[in-house]
């Protein structure tokens, strides 16, 4: 079992060829930190717009080097933190209209993946959420209810029989489905995306530390790169950054990958479509049925480091390991004598209100994005693009939605936010375990926690 060495994807097509670092001082139209999605889509539709332009793009290690190389490969259209606090903020109108946009966004990603000729393996097949304890199947029902009361979710609730025959998840009691979702393999749309951007003419700099973003400068371990506008697109490495260090929360999140599986297996599991796989515990997992028939599925594992550290390299402890095995065997029996093949971990952003943030502020040049809480496949795209707008001083639908220049308090000081934390996930495992033990209704434990983090 390889542990660590990036993730799977990036060891299933290779290392990319090192790009050069940056050649010293330089100065730029737009300077964008990171070049996982968020810093390339906004490169990439930059210069769609304005081929004039000089984007600069500079990275630490390789470009999809962090979440975006890592991730599960989940390209849906979650509103990231829910629909329901912008309601609250923005009227109902506005967070409709960000529902449809998120829809129309996959639909985005996968065209320019073809126009681009990015081969992803890109299937698109739906999201699928499964209830496998009474507990998860009454959050299940109430949330296919107040899906189904907004527009453009276009959610179906699965019984028991129809639900098992989409997906033979053991014990299932009930599922959800909607059909805004794909199956993407996301070094491969990473790699094809950064190689896209310079195709337009964008510069991307790796191996390059950025030691601190400011108005129209970004200091970096090679030099001082200029710019009117500069974009921080450093999701879970944001803590990293001078003045930042409470801003977002760097979550850990880990992934297993089995040995290719043979047909029997997927007879079984009748597996097919390309759905993307999650359910409804407290500390949730997520899942994909790879192009080349491998389960490659998540989970929290060790959630966060004292003081906002960041991982390098991926490895992950062997309990993580032990976890997520442990998930997988009980939604699928007939797993249990495959090989895990390889085990790694990423970093995400996770701001205190659990919600992602796009914006600029017009008086510093500086534009972000960021925050997505894992659910950044998608996402990311929206942000780029909004980003272009705004620099470009677009005035558009996508300018108006809800997250644009949302703004929400830091993270509370150490050892307050590793206390918070490590106590958190606990609870929330304590509630998983008690509800798989027969527990008919949502742990109080659960709640509790719910509101702690800011998540209800």
């Amino acid at each position: 079992m390889i542990n660590g060495n990036v993730s799977h994807w990036w060891q299933q097509i290779g290392a990319p060829t090192p790009r050069p670092a940056l050649p010293g001082n330089l100065t730029a139209d737009v300077a964008i930190v990171g070049a996982g999605y968020t810093g390339l889509w906004t490169a990439y539709y930059l210069k769609q717009q304005r081929p004039e332009l000089r984007v600069v793009v500079i990275e630490q290690r390789h470009a999809g080097y962090g979440a975006s190389g890592r991730n599960g490969g989940w390209l849906t259209n979650s509103v990231t933190g829910g629909r329901e606090q912008y309601e609250k903020t923005h009227g109902r109108d506005a967070v409709e209209r960000f529902q449809r946009a998120m829809n129309e966004t996959v639909d985005e990603v996968i065209r320019v993946a073809e126009a681009e000729g990015i081969d992803a393996d890109i299937k698109r097949g739906g999201e699928f959420g499964v209830a496998y304890t009474p507990a998860q199947e009454s959050r299940l029902r109430a949330f296919a209810a107040s899906e189904q009361r907004w527009k453009h979710t276009d959610l179906e609730l699965l019984e028991q029989p129809e639900a098992q025959a989409k997906i033979n998840v053991a014990h299932t009691r009930a599922a959800v489905w909607h059909p805004h979702a794909a199956r993407i393999q996301p070094a491969k749309l990473v790699a094809g995306l950064a190689a896209a951007a310079e195709r337009l003419g964008v510069e991307i700099y790796e191996r390059t530390r950025v030691v601190e973003i400011a108005p129209h400068r970004v200091h970096t371990t090679h030099g001082t790169v200029s710019a009117e506008y500069v974009v921080r697109a450093t999701e879970g490495f944001t803590a990293n950054l001078k003045g930042l260090h409470r801003l977002w929360l760097p979550m850990n999140s880990s992934l297993i990958a089995t040995e290719p599986l043979g047909a029997d297996v997927w007879d079984e599991l009748r597996w097919n479509q390309g759905e993307v796989l999650g359910d409804f515990a407290h500390v949730y997992m997520y899942a994909q049925r790879t192009a080349d028939d491998r389960i490659a599925i998540g989970g929290r594992g060790v959630p966060y480091q004292y003081g906002s550290k960041t991982d390098t390299d991926g490895r992950t402890p062997e309990v993580t390991v032990e976890t997520l095995s442990e998930i997988l065997h009980r939604f699928f029996p007939v797993t249990r004598n495959a090989a895990i093949d390889h085990v790694w971990s990423g970093v995400l952003g996770v701001p205190r209100d659990w919600a992602a943030t796009v914006g600029l502020d017009r008086s510093t040049g500086i534009a972000w994005g960021g925050g997505y809480v894992g659910t950044g496949v998608t996402s990311t795209n929206l942000a780029g693009r909004t980003i272009a707008d705004l620099i470009l001083g677009n005035d558009t639908e996508i300018t108006g939605l809800p997250w644009v220049n949302h703004r929400v308090r830091k993270w509370e000081p150490e050892p307050l936010r590793w206390l918070a934390t490590k106590g958190l996930y606990a609870a929330y495992g304590l509630a998983d375990r008690s509800e798989l033990a027969g527990r008919p209704q949502t742990s109080p434990i659960a709640h509790i926690a719910d509101v702690v983090t800011g998540r209800h």
